[in-house]
C-alpha cells in the first residue's frame, strides 16, 4: 500500500483541479490541463528512463541519480540491489584471489580440465612439473600437450581410484604421481606430486631388506649346515668337531656384530635431538685407538700418531670414539701386510682434522662417492674374509653429521687411502689447564 499512496494522492489532486476548471472554466479547459499534465508525465518519464539507462550502462562511472515520488524509490531499491550485487562480486573476488594464492603456493601441479579434457586453469607448480603455461595453454587439449602413451591411457581410462606414477616429461630424473579427481558439472582436477624422495627412500628401503637378508642368510646357513653335520655324525674325531665349532662360533660373532652395527644405526637416526655435551680429549683417544690397532694388527702394520695440536672436541665420547674407531680398523683390516697406517690429529684453516692415512691397495675414484651408502663394499668377498659389516662408514657418516662435521676421503688405487674426519670451529676448545676432559682411563674403559 506505501507504493500505490503517493501515485493515487497526486492523480486525485490533478482530478479535483480538473473538475474545478470544468466547473469554472468550462470543459476545453478542463481538457487542456490534463492534456499538458499527462505532457509532463509523459516528458518526465522519458527522462527518468534516460537516467536509469545511463546509470546501469556505467554504474561505475556514473551516480545513482537523484528523483521524488515513484522514480525516487525505483532508484533507491535498484541502488540497494546493486549494492549487494557489488558486495557478493566483492567476496567472489576474495575468494578467487585466496583460492589462486593457495594454489600458487602449493607444491603440487593442479590442472582443471572441462568436460573435453581442455585446460581451463593451471598453477605455476604444473610447469615445473608438466610444462603448462596458464596464460598460454588455457582451452588446449591436455592430450595435445602431455603425450605419453601412459598418460593418455590413463586420461582415457578415468579411473578416479588409482594413481598414475611416472617420469616428468620435463626431467627424468623427477617422479610424478598423477591422480583426477572429479568435480563440478563434469569438470576434472588433475594432481601431480612429485615423489621422487618418497621413491628413493623406498628403493633404500628395499635394498636395505635385501641387504641385510643376505648378509644373516650366510652365516645362518654355514651354522646350520655345522649343526646338521655334527647332528648327523655325532662320533667325529675331537679335532674335526672342535673346527667346526670354532667356525660356527666365527659366524655367529658375524651375525652379533652386524646385528651391533644396526642397532648403532637405528641408535643413531633415532636421537638428533639427544646429542651429549662432553668434552673429548682426541689427542688422548688417538692414542687409546693407536694402541688398540696395534692389537688388532697383531705387529702386521707400522702404526704411529701425528699429534700437531692439543685441541678437544664438544660431543659424545661414545659416538665420537664409534666414528674414529671405524677409520682405524678398516685401515688396519684393508691395509696388506708392512704397511703403514699414521693417526694424525691437527689444525686446518680453523678446523679440525683427524686422518687415517694408510698404504693399501687405494680405491678406484668411481666408489668413493658410494662408500658411505649402507652394505656397500668394492670388493664383497675381501670385507667378508676381513670380518667387515658394511655399515662401518655409514656409521661414521651419521656420527659426524650430527656433530655437524663430514668425511673427505682421498684415496689413489695402488698408494693408499686417507679417510679425515673434519669437525667444525665451533666444536672445537682448545684445551686450557683448567679445561674438563674426559680422561685417559675412561676411554680405555669406554673402548672396553
Amino acid at each position: 500500500m506505501g507504493f500505490w499512496w503517493r501515485p493515487l494522492s497526486v492523480l486525485a489532486g490533478v482530478l479535483l483541479v480538473a473538475l474545478m476548471l470544468w466547473a469554472g472554466a468550462g470543459a476545453v479547459a478542463a481538457l487542456m490541463f490534463l492534456t499538458g499534465i499527462q505532457a509532463v508525465v509523459m516528458l518526465r518519464r522519458l527522462w527518468q528512463e534516460y537516467r536509469l539507462s545511463r546509470w546501469l550502462e556505467h554504474p561505475d562511472e556514473v551516480t545513482p541519480p537523484n528523483a521524488m515520488g515513484t522514480w525516487g524509490d525505483i532508484f533507491y531499491r535498484l541502488e540497494k540491489l546493486q549494492r549487494r550485487q557489488r558486495a557478493s562480486r566483492s567476496e567472489l573476488t576474495n575468494a578467487l584471489e585466496q583460492f589462486e594464492h593457495a594454489a600458487t603456493a602449493v607444491p603440487d601441479g593442479m590442472v582443471i580440465l572441462n568436460g573435453n579434457d581442455q585446460i581451463d586453469w593451471c598453477n605455476p607448480a604444473s610447469r615445473k612439473y608438466m610444462g603448462l603455461d596458464c596464460e598460454r595453454d588455457r582451452g588446449q587439449f591436455i592430450r595435445y600437450l602431455l603425450r605419453q602413451a601412459h598418460f593418455l591411457e590413463f586420461l582415457d581410462a578415468a579411473d578416479y581410484s588409482r594413481r598414475l606414477v611416472c617420469k616428468s616429461p620435463l626431467n627424468r630424473e623427477v617422479t610424478l604421481s598423477i591422480q583426477l579427481v572429479p568435480f563440478g558439472e563434469g569438470k576434472k582436477l588433475l594432481v601431480a606430486r612429485d615423489i621422487t624422495e618418497l621413491e628413493r627412500v623406498d628403493a633404500i628401503r628395499r635394498d636395505f631388506i635385501a641387504n641385510v637378508s643376505h648378509e644373516l642368510r650366510t652365516p645362518l646357513t654355514v651354522v646350520g649346515g655345522f649343526v646338521e653335520t655334527l647332528a648327523d655324525a655325532p662320533t667325529l674325531p675331537a679335532s674335526e668337531s672342535r673346527r667346526y665349532f670354532d667356525l660356527m662360533l666365527d659366524n655367529t660373532r658375524r651375525m652379533q656384530h652386524l646385528l651391533d652395527d644396526l642397532l648403532t644405526l637405528s641408535r643413531l637416526e633415532s636421537a638428533d635431538h639427544n646429542l651429549k655435551d662432553e668434552v673429548v680429549s682426541v689427542p688422548e683417544l688417538a692414542r687409546v685407538l693407536a694402541a688398540e690397532a696395534e692389537s688388532l694388527s697383531g705387529g702386521r702394520h707400522r702404526i704411529s700418531l701425528d699429534i700437531t695440536c692439543d685441541a678437544n672436541v664438544r660431543g659424545s665420547l661414545q659416538e665420537i670414539r664409534s666414528a674414529l674407531g671405524n677409520l682405524v680398523s678398516n685401515a688396519v683390516r684393508y691395509t696388506p701386510e708392512d704397511g703403514d697406517i699414521t693417526l694424525a690429529w691437527s689444525l686446518r684453516n680453523g678446523e679440525g682434522v683427524f686422518a687415517v692415512v694408510d698404504t693399501g691397495e687405494g680405491i678406484a675414484a668411481e666408489h668413493i662417492p658410494r662408500l658411505t651408502e649402507r652394505f656397500y663394499r668394492v670388493d664383497r668377498s675381501r670385507s667378508r674374509e676381513t670380518g667387515g659389516t658394511g655399515l662401518g662408514l655409514a656409521i661414521v657418516k651419521h656420527v659426524l653429521t650430527r656433530h655437524g662435521a663430514h668425511l673427505e676421503i682421498r684415496s689413489t688405487p695402488g698408494k693408499g687411502s686417507t679417510f679425515a674426519a673434519v669437525f667444525p670451529e665451533s666444536r672445537l676448545i682448545i684445551a686450557q689447564p683448567s679445561a674438563t676432559v674426559i680422561p685417559f682411563p675412561a676411554l680405555e674403559q669406554a673402548a672396553g
